[in-house]
């Protein structure tokens, strides 16, 4: 999927048609929908070519027929029912499950002219009826609803009333029930085919194995529906797992020797951990914020809005953010802590280099990760059959991290697809050795039974290993545990060598933690170990992690990949601009243009008007919106840009002021934001909430520079994303 530079599902906000005098008119007015699709695309998004099955997706919808779609992040899900909804009559109706970000999607709508509204929660009753006049009216192209609403009668009364152009299900691995990202209110979403059969529905998800598919199509009823399944390859991003010695000191030296002054995302299991974390960064020099649910919301909000607002900025979270995160120049996602499951884990990493550039996906894994989420398991909420489930989680992810192959390879065929040795992981780059682990194997195991059988005693990793070594320590000489005939039997190996070789025999479950000290316990199949009946095969660890190529100690600004030197300082002047232009607007920098714009922008330095509107991602509404002034910048050089920043109007708020104003966001994981618009001709901007104009448009009280609108406060249910606060519980750090 590579005819359009990597920004298709980037492109700010979402497109669609609906009724009244809009560029969607024309779109519909006639022709086949293949060269409607076409059009609409390069009118409104400014690019030539769809890529991969874009083009199918797109006219079997437009066609009225159902599709289920599966693409990886950055893989243009988004265009697949924006420009369906621009092309058919009607409102496109979109499920979300994050309202918080409902607000900067419909944002990054108006910002190119497009009339989207939101119905949730966070708006007032007089806010809430004039979205509804406008989609009854047949004035909004796009209106987004959380699942939640659709339980309500009046919203599904409203829809009646409505001319609905399609409906389409974000983030649909949701409706899987024992998924990472289980949202109950998904189960219901198939009525939304007993209700409305004529209205074509699709589905779509960045993460899905062959099960989780299956579950979706099943639950929502989409057994007839076409099925679209692109690669889930992420080419641009390196994965690399390291052992673990001193985490937040491995992250330091991650974030200084590779990713100085780019932003990213770092996940700690805990709420505890981020907190330090973020601290240790900020002692350290790094701009950094903490985000997990005990934070109050009015601080959520903030960080959330300051990370897709400011360049450079580092989130430490627990997985209660990133799902709708769509900066595009996220370069790295650090995990501090080993995620629960595969699907989490490409779901969190598929956060970086939305944008198509590299980025790096790194994860410190070590024993105690091994330990603690055993622990977890074992202790968790539910049935033997569920705590199975979340165990076969565990060990895919375990696997991963214990490959000798290729991570890529073993990535993929996790989600039931094929590919070949990357050269763009660690394990590639960096290949590490296998070795014969069976004596120390059954060393380790003997040393657990004769403490069990002779001593009825049961210890640690760190008792084991000191007796495997020989250490006379204060605590094997109370046990008396140097008269064991197992002492010092494992001199030959270092203690982190037989500390991996405690992990290594956890996540083959040759051996088990037990209880709240983690004591070690035999596994039936330990007693083959032990007879002499199985190979034991083990990873040893190269001397020098892999490090990337680009991987140099790096200061400052880096020119961006495939930027010719001479264009460098017309793409920071481009970049002056554009960060100022969204401070004024008070919209991440991102919705005016992306990084890849502005690059070919720096490099082709166009004369005029035409030649700027064949750039990719510069759609009809942009090139009129910004065209001068972009030629401006490049007619006067950097200099000027940076004076500019300096005579900004008055009106504009700071990005500190932009960011605390209410929540932030742009959209979700899988929909993302469009850079074109079916224009405001023949629709005056009237100022309403939550619609596709006007400065009330979504709740927020006009301020700031050209009228341009500040954020609500946000309502105490902006962590969970829900219509209704959920029960107390904590997601981020157990298994429930």
């Amino acid at each position: 999927m590579n005819d359009v530079d990597g920004g298709l599902d980037e492109a700010p906000g979402g497109v669609g048609a609906g009724a009244g005098p809009s560029t969607g008119e024309h779109a519909r007015a006639g022709g086949a929908p293949g060269g409607e699709a076409q059009e609409v695309l390069h009118r409104v998004f400014g690019y030539d070519a769809f890529r991969g099955s874009q083009q199918e997706i797109v006219e079997h919808v437009i066609g009225g027929g159902d599709a289920v779609v599966l693409m990886p992040t950055g893989g243009g899900k988004s265009l697949c029912y924006q420009i369906p909804s621009l092309v058919r009559p009607g409102t496109g109706v979109v499920v979300s499950p994050l309202i918080a970000l409902m607000q900067d999607q419909v944002d990054a709508l108006r910002a190119v002219g497009v009339r989207a509204g939101f119905l949730n929660s966070t708006q007032d009753l007089e806010e809430r009826r004039l979205v509804e006049a406008e989609f009854l009216a047949g004035e909004l192209d796009l209106l987004y609803l959380a699942p939640e609403r659709l339980r309500v009668e009046q919203t599904l009364g409203l829809l009646d009333r409505g001319k609905i152009s399609l409906f389409a299900i974000d983030e649909a691995h949701c409706v899987a029930q024992w998924g990472h990202d289980f949202r109950p209110d998904y189960l219901a979403l198939s009525m939304l085919h007993e209700r409305w059969p004529e209205v074509p529905r699709i589905a779509l998800t960045a993460t899905a194995t062959e099960a989780t598919h299956t579950e979706i199509t099943s639950r929502l009823r989409m057994e007839q529906a076409r099925h679209f399944v692109a690669s889930f390859d992420r080419p641009n991003i390196q994965y690399r797992i390291a052992a673990k010695s001193e985490p937040k000191k491995q992250l330091l030296e991650l974030l200084r020797t590779e990713h100085a002054g780019d932003a990213g995302i770092v996940y700690c299991l805990s709420r505890a951990s981020v907190e330090k974390t973020a601290q240790f960064l900020v002692q350290n020099g790094i701009d950094a914020v903490p985000y997990h649910a005990g934070l109050d919301a009015q601080v959520r909000a903030r960080h959330q809005s300051r990370f897709l607002r400011e360049d450079g900025l580092v989130v430490v979270a627990t997985i209660a953010f990133g799902m709708g995160i769509d900066k595009p120049d996220v370069r790295f996602v650090a995990h501090l802590d080993l995620p629960k499951s595969v699907e989490g884990y490409y779901q969190e990493t598929g956060r970086a280099g939305r944008d198509g550039l590299p980025s790096t996906a790194w994860l410190a894994y070590g024993l105690q990760d091994v330990v603690q989420q055993r622990k977890m398991i074992d202790g968790s909420e539910g049935d033997e059959a569920h705590r199975r489930r979340l165990a076969a989680h565990l060990d895919a992810m375990l696997a991963l991290c214990e490959t000798v192959e290729c991570r890529r390879v073993r990535l993929l065929a996790y989600f039931g697809q094929e590919s070949t040795p990357c050269g763009n992981c660690d394990t590639c780059l960096a290949p590490p050795q296998s070795w014969d682990g069976t004596v120390p194997a059954q060393k380790l195991l003997s040393t657990v039974v004769r403490l069990q059988r002779e001593r009825g005693q049961k210890f640690g990793t760190g008792q084991i290993v000191d007796i495997l070594m020989g250490r006379k320590t204060a605590k094997v000489i109370q046990f008396d545990h140097d008269a064991l005939s197992v002492f010092g039997i494992g001199a030959d190996l270092r203690e982190a060598d037989w500390r991996g070789v405690v992990r290594q025999l956890l996540a083959q479950r040759l051996l088990a933690v037990e209880g709240d000290y983690g004591t070690l316990v035999l596994t039936e199949a330990s007693g083959e170990v032990l007879r002499g009946g199985r190979q034991v095969l083990m990873r040893r660890e190269p001397e020098k992690p892999a490090r990337a190529a680009r991987a140099k100690a790096a200061k400052g600004k880096r020119a961006p990949v495939d930027l010719p030197a001479e264009a460098m300082p017309v793409f920071e002047a481009l970049r002056a601009w554009r960060g100022q232009t969204a401070k004024e607007q008070g919209v991440p920098a991102y919705v005016i243009f992306h990084d890849a714009t502005l690059r070919e922008i720096a490099t082709a330095r166009p004369a005029g008007i035409a030649e700027l509107g064949a750039v990719n991602g510069v759609g009809e509404n942009k090139l009129a919106k910004y065209g001068e002034a972009i030629l401006e910048v490049l007619a006067d050089g950097p200099s000027a840009a940076e004076a500019s920043t300096e005579g900004a109007s008055t009106g504009r708020a700071s990005a500190e002021t932009a960011s605390a104003e209410g929540p932030a966001g742009n959209g979700w994981a899988g929909g993302s934001q469009a850079s074109g618009s079916r224009a405001n001709s023949g629709r005056p901007n009237g100022g309403r909430p939550g619609s596709g104009s006007g400065a009330a448009a979504s709740g927020r009280a006009a301020t700031g520079a050209a009228g341009r609108p500040a954020a609500p406060e946000p309502d105490a249910d902006w962590d969970w994303d829900m219509e209704e606060p959920p029960p107390e519980e904590d997601r981020e750090g157990a298994y429930g």
